[in-house]
C-alpha cells in the first residue's frame, strides 16, 4: 500500500497543456483557455437554466405544461449568439494559424528526417562543406527498459545527441521521413508536425528561454515508436556558435578518419559502440535477434564480406532492414561490419576498413 501511495503521489497529474516558451505556444495556450472558459460559461448558463426550470416547475409543485408554439425571437437568439461566439473564436484562431505557418525571415534552417526509430538533424548552410548532420538516438539503457535497473527521471525522454538551437532566433524546420510517417512534437515549443516520406512539411519556432525541452514521436511508426524521443537544447547565440563550429570540426575530423590506418581492436571498439546505438534495438545486444533475424552465427555475418557490406549499405527491400549508407559514415559502417563478423563467437577474422566502404560505394 505504501508503494502504491508513493507512486500515486509522484505521478504527474497535469491535465492542461503547457504555456510553453515561445510566443506561438503561449498564443495557442491563450486561445485554448479562451475557448475553454467560453464553453464553461455556456455550460453554466445552459445547465443553470435547465436545472432551474426542472426545480421551479416540477410536477410536485403543481406545475402544468404550457401549450405554446415557436418564438422567432428565441430562435434568433440561440442561433445568432453561438454564431457570433464561434466567429470571434474563429477569427482569433485564423490569425494564430497564419502565424504558425509563416516561416518567412527565418535565420536558421534545420532539416529533420524521421527514421525507424531515430531522428536525423541537418543544419542547412549555403556552403555545403559547412553543413552539420547527425542522428539523435534514444539514450535510455536497455537495462532500464528491461527493468534490470531503476528508471531515471527522463526515462525514454533522453538522447545521445540533442537538437541544439539558439534562443531569440527564428528557426525554420523542414520535416520529412525516410521510411514511414513520423511526427515531431515538442509541447514547450508549440510545434507538432508530421514527417512524411516524399513530402517536405515546414514549421518554425523562436525560443524565448534557455533550457532543455523534451518531446516524442506522436505517430505510430512501428514497434519502437515509444523509443523515439525528441530533445531540444536552447542556448545563447554565442554558445550555439561555439557548438556549431565544434560540430563542423568533428565532421572534418570524421572525413579524415577514412584515410586512417585502423587496427582490428580500434574497429571492434568503435563498432561495438555504433552497433549498440544503431543495430541492437532490432538485432539484440548480443546479436541474438529481438524480433528480427539474429546475427550471431548467421549466414550474413559469417558469409562473403561483399554481401554483408551490400546489406548494411543498401538494406533489403520489402523488409525492416534499412539502408544505412545514407545514415552512417563510412567509418561507422566499416566498424559495425567488422564488429558483427568478429563478435558473439562469429570470429570470421576479416576486417573491413572505411576505404573498403568508399570503394564499394564508388563501384555501385
Amino acid at each position: 500500500m505504501a508503494m502504491l501511495l508513493g507512486s500515486w503521489a509522484q505521478a504527474d497529474w497535469t491535465l492542461n497543456m503547457p504555456k510553453g516558451v515561445t510566443d506561438i505556444s503561449q498564443e495557442v495556450y491563450g486561445l485554448h483557455m479562451l475557448t475553454f472558459w467560453v464553453c464553461v460559461i455556456i455550460g453554466i448558463i445552459v445547465f443553470g437554466v435547465m436545472f432551474y426550470a426542472m426545480f421551479k416547475h416540477r410536477k410536485s409543485k403543481g406545475a402544468v405544461s404550457a401549450n405554446f408554439h415557436e418564438s422567432t425571437k428565441v430562435e434568433l437568439a440561440w442561433t445568432l449568439i453561438p454564431a457570433v461566439v464561434i466567429f470571434a473564436i474563429g477569427v482569433k484562431a485564423t490569425y494564430t494559424l497564419a502565424d504558425m505557418y509563416n516561416t518567412d525571415d527565418s535565420e536558421l534552417t534545420v532539416e529533420i528526417t524521421g527514421y525507424q526509430w531515430k531522428w536525423r538533424y541537418r543544419y542547412l548552410n549555403d556552403d555545403p562543406n559547412a553543413e552539420v548532420s547527425f542522428f539523435s538516438n534514444l539514450a535510455t539503457s536497455r537495462d532500464e527498459i528491461n527493468n534490470r535497473l531503476d528508471k531515471n527521471e527522463n526515462y525514454l525522454l533522453e538522447v545521445d545527441e540533442p537538437l541544439v538551437l539558439p534562443v531569440d532566433q527564428k528557426v525554420r524546420f523542414v520535416l520529412t521521413a525516410a521510411d514511414v510517417i513520423h511526427s515531431w512534437w515538442v509541447p514547450q515549443l508549440g510545434v507538432k508536425k508530421d514527417a512524411i516520406p516524399g513530402i517536405a512539411n515546414e514549421a518554425w519556432t523562436i525560443i524565448n528561454e534557455t533550457g532543455t525541452y523534451r518531446g516524442q514521436c506522436t505517430e505510430l511508426c512501428g514497434k519502437d515508436h515509444g523509443f523515439m524521443p525528441v530533445v531540444v537544447e536552447a542556448v545563447p547565440q554565442e554558445e550555439f556558435d561555439t557548438w556549431l563550429a565544434g560540430k563542423q570540426e568533428e565532421a572534418r575530423k570524421l572525413a579524415e578518419l577514412t584515410e586512417k590506418d585502423w587496427t582490428m581492436d580500434e574497429l571492434m571498439e568503435r563498432g561495438r559502440q555504433a552497433y549498440q546505438t544503431t543495430c541492437a534495438a532490432c538485432h539484440g545486444q548480443n546479436g541474438e535477434g529481438a524480433g528480427f533475424p539474429a546475427l550471431a552465427g548467421s549466414a550474413i555475418a559469417t558469409g562473403p564480406v561483399e554481401d554483408h557490406i551490400d546489406i548494411v549499405v543498401n538494406g533489403v527491400n520489402g523488409t525492416a532492414m534499412q539502408a544505412f549508407g545514407a545514415q552512417l559514415s563510412e567509418v561507422d559502417i566499416a566498424a559495425i561490419i567488422t564488429y558483427e563478423r568478429n563478435a558473439w563467437g562469429n570470429n570470421v577474422g576479416d576486417m573491413v576498413t572505411p576505404v573498403d566502404i568508399l570503394n564499394y560505394n564508388a563501384g555501385q
